[in-house]
């Protein structure tokens, strides 16, 4: 039985448990970099995030925190009647900078040290110690595009060797949006840029982009992106919310919307910082909303996620099957077989034909799988496709197939064909049409099981 399925999991609680083993070992001991937007403040769920940064903390992660403070700011300066304006400078993305003036940098630290304070009185809760400090020392960005900027600054150095003894303490560093000049001068520095200077800097394996928006936002966007004359698909979930981009995607994205509207440029701005993390090295940045109880969690201990993940990385690929495969290839069938809906098949005999089956991976978990089989005459039959059930928005099914397809051609074959019962109209939507049995491989016919009445689909290569 050749198929592509999908099935209602009966232990989703045992596979959510491997995940976060799975995670908890690979990244232990890794710094992960938090820059977390002011409105999540400010949000009934900040007490829980907080509570689950601290958790990390606690086994064995090295957590950074670099809190926003824009609004905050906004708040206080106009408390004291001090205006503030922003603009957009070629040097920084056409990312707004605040002007920040003689008058303004007093209440710009002062807002900017009390978004800190408010995580360490919640860390504190947790009985975790954090450290608000100096880490970053910053100069003056001076006169930009005619522009006096004062004290408006950049990140100069981030002091790595103080980070570090800071995290080898268990301790939990924030960094405000505040820099030094050697000779003690104070600079307003984008808390943006602090986190993707940290992060490069200490080699951060995760930045993490916290923001209070559901990334719903997204469906406002230009998502038509092409690569070598092809589109190149972006995924997305029903809210319209992006699930994960390559560095080319996100750059193409950003490319497309050079005029995004209101309602979308808050992500546009964060996929800028995501597409600046990962040129700087960092192989991850994910992009959720803090709004969301358990979603850092949520997160990092799912290979699937909640929010939208910028990979540099081999996330997911398609290998030939290993012996070490088959206890993952047995688990996504098994279902699917107990079902009818693929033929039954031993360890014994897929062992057998071991050469024939492929595995798609996700974060080094197999999640679908394949075979192609050789029954001469120049065709291929694609058999034994199974996902997993947790990933139907990622497109496994069509990825597995697709890279079957190309397998066949490589292989010199002229054609592949597919026995089915239930999803002949997904086959036929990858171009498949139905033949009859007749004209399968003399080899095939022979073992054509009549009981079943499988339809025959055929791709002609």
């Amino acid at each position: 039985m050749n198929n592509i399925h999908s099935w209602d999991g009966k232990c989703p609680e045992v596979d959510l448990i491997r995940e976060v083993f799975h995670y908890q070992s690979r990244f232990e001991g890794s710094t992960m970099v938090f820059k977390i937007d002011y409105p999540v403040t400010e949000d009934p769920c900040f007490t829980g995030l907080v509570k689950d940064l601290a958790l990390l903390s606690k086994t064995g992660f090295k957590v950074i925190i670099v809190p926003g403070a824009k609004e905050h700011i906004d708040t206080v300066l106009k408390q004291h009647n001090i205006e503030t304006s922003y603009f957009d400078s070629s040097a920084r993305n056409d990312i707004p900078i605040r002007l920040t003036t003689s008058q303004a940098i007093p209440y710009v630290e002062m807002a900017a040290f009390n978004a800190a304070s408010r995580f360490m009185t919640f860390l504190s809760g947790s009985r975790v110690e954090a450290l608000v400090g100096n880490f970053v020392r910053a100069r003056g960005l001076g006169v930009v595009d005619g522009i006096d900027t004062e004290h408006t600054g950049t990140v100069d150095k981030i002091y790595a060797d103080s980070l570090n003894k800071v995290l080898n303490l268990g301790m939990i560093p924030i960094l405000p949006c505040i820099g030094w000049s050697p000779s003690g001068k104070p600079y307003n520095v984008p808390s943006d840029e602090i986190a993707l200077a940290v992060s490069k800097e200490l080699g951060a394996v995760k930045l993490f982009i916290i923001s209070a928006n559901d990334g719903s936002a997204a469906k406002n966007l230009n998502l038509n992106i092409y690569k070598e004359n092809q589109t190149d698909k972006i995924e997305t979930r029903q809210n319209g919310s992006l699930i994960r981009l390559t560095p080319c995607q996100t750059q193409g994205i950003i490319e497309a919307n050079s005029k995004p509207s209101i309602e979308s440029k808050q992500i546009l701005q964060e996929l800028k910082l995501a597409l600046m993390a990962s040129k700087a090295g960092i192989n991850r940045i994910h992009i959720v909303d803090g709004r969301e109880e358990g979603a850092v969690l949520k997160e990092l201990f799912s290979n699937l996620g909640i929010g939208t993940m910028v990979y540099a990385d081999d996330y997911d690929s398609v290998r030939a099957f290993h012996s070490r495969d088959l206890p993952d290839i047995l688990r996504l069938m098994e279902p699917l077989m107990q079902n009818g809906i693929l033929v039954r098949r031993s360890a014994e005999q897929i062992q057998e034909k071991k050469n024939d089956y492929s595995v798609l991976e996700i974060d080094g978990s197999v999640r679908a799988c394949g075979a192609l089989h050789d029954w001469g005459e120049g065709q291929g039959e694609i058999a034994a496709v199974a996902t997993d059930p947790q990933y139907t928005d990622l497109g496994l099914g069509r990825k597995i197939v697709g890279y079957l397809i190309e397998k066949a051609g490589k292989n010199k074959m002229r054609r592949v064909f597919v026995l089915t019962i239930k999803t002949q109209d997904w086959f036929e939507a990858l171009g498949f049409k139905e033949v009859q049995v007749e004209s399968l491989p003399e080899k095939r016919r022979m073992v054509y099981d009549q009981s079943r009445k499988s339809k025959v689909f055929a791709l002609e290569l």
